[in-house]
């Protein structure tokens, strides 16, 4: 197959603006420091399932069924960090709470005094 020069071009420029589309949504991902506060640190599908060991099945379950909030950017689901937690310990038993804890510990927070202090469950 022959692909003349005006063709490549035209290719390459496409494939160019699509990555600079892509690049500027992964962009917004990597900055969400910028846009979320400090204790809403978001977990995708395959961070939860491997801290849950559940299946994406069980989480799409929970979702439909109002017990786990999430986020939906373009095709991908996330979850706040803190709506986990609430999640975790309603719904889940021991062990996996205390694994969710030691993995996700909540942010700390400084109080007027320049003092650092959990924040409150």
């Amino acid at each position: 197959m022959y692909i003349n020069n005006d063709d490549f071009e035209k290719w390459m420029e496409r494939l160019s603006k699509k990555l600079n589309d892509i690049g500027k949504d992964l962009k917004s991902l990597v900055n969400t420091n910028e846009v979320f506060d400090k204790d809403e640190k978001l977990l995708d599908n395959q961070d939860l399932c491997f801290m849950l060991r559940c299946s994406k099945r069980t989480l799409q379950r929970h979702r439909s069924n109002g017990v786990l909030p999430f986020l939906r950017y373009g095709q991908k689901i996330y979850y706040r960090a803190d709506d986990v937690r609430s999640f975790v310990r309603e719904h889940c038993d021991y062990r996996t709470i205390q694994k969710f804890e030691k993995d996700n510990p909540p942010e700390e927070q400084t109080d007027a005094n320049g003092n650092d202090e959990r924040l409150p469950d």
